[in-house]
């Protein structure tokens, strides 16, 4: 059976839900909800398969509208075809399309990475730049790519704003704002600037796993006590561990102090 007596008081009586949660008490939700998130998923990471910047750059690009999973298919390929800025520079358009097809919107992806190699070529010495500014000038880069591969392939503090970080944000109600850009402003404000790469990921993973986008599953998540919008999915502890996906699954059921018929025995 689950463990969610403090969860179950909180449906629609969060001050946050009710609109009076006072400023101290959002910095310190927020910064909770990042420390048991830590303990969560104390492996998170970017998902995408990388080993030097420029290939994290390119994946991050190519992973526009399709899954990680789909976009780590196809670049063991493309980076062996195209290993360096150069390479991709002077790329045939038409097979850099037929390697990315599966990607979706392959024509344009595969216009900003040739454009994207040019640049680096003309621009940047054949070299990823660090700073954000020169990277959102690259084709088929914006800031969410900028951070990530600053937070990840640089070291560098930085909030990526995907579509699951968004739809978190507004369920644990951090900010009303809808525009990424002032998204990353107002949850960067809540939490220590050296916890930014760190909270994506875990946003990121959390997402994936465990607050879909259309049924989230309330009854075992582990900041369900702190999040505004519990019972958006189901409260039923088994209903909802039905939907808890990947391979801390089981983790992540114990945390939320539910023990799932057979668990023990799966784990021996």
């Amino acid at each position: 059976m689950a463990s969610i007596s403090k969860s179950s008081h909180r449906r629609g009586k969060h001050p946050a839900a009710k609109g009076t949660e006072t400023r101290l008490g959002l910095v310190r939700r927020a910064r909770r909800i990042n420390r048991t998130l830590a303990k969560t998923y104390p492996d998170a990471h970017a998902e995408l398969d990388f080993s030097n910047p420029l290939e994290l750059l390119v994946a991050t690009a190519l992973s526009a509208q399709t899954t990680d999973v789909r976009v780590n298919q196809v670049t063991p390929a493309l980076f062996a075809k195209y290993p360096t800025a150069e390479a991709y520079a002077v790329a045939n358009q038409a097979e850099v399309e037929e390697i990315i097809r599966s990607t979706g919107f392959f024509r344009s992806k595969a216009a900003n990475l040739i454009g994207l190699g040019q640049k680096l070529v003309s621009d940047y010495g054949g070299e990823v730049p660090v700073a954000l500014e020169d990277l959102v000038t690259l084709p088929g880069v914006g800031r969410k790519t900028a951070h990530v591969v600053r937070g990840n392939a640089f070291g560098l503090p930085g909030l990526t704003v995907d579509t699951h970080f968004q739809r978190l944000v507004k369920r644990l109600m951090f900010t009303q704002e809808t525009d990424p850009v002032k998204i990353e402003h107002a949850a960067g404000e809540l939490l220590e600037k050296r916890e930014w790469t760190m909270f994506s990921h875990r946003i990121i993973f959390h997402g994936r796993r465990v607050c879909h986008a259309r049924k989230p599953a309330c009854g075992v998540c582990p900041i369900a006590f702190d999040c505004p919008s519990f019972g958006a999915g189901p409260i039923n502890p088994e209903e909802a561990a039905a939907l808890v996906k990947g391979a801390e699954r089981e983790h992540i059921l114990r945390m939320a102090g539910f023990e799932e018929p057979g668990l023990e025995e799966a784990s021996e």
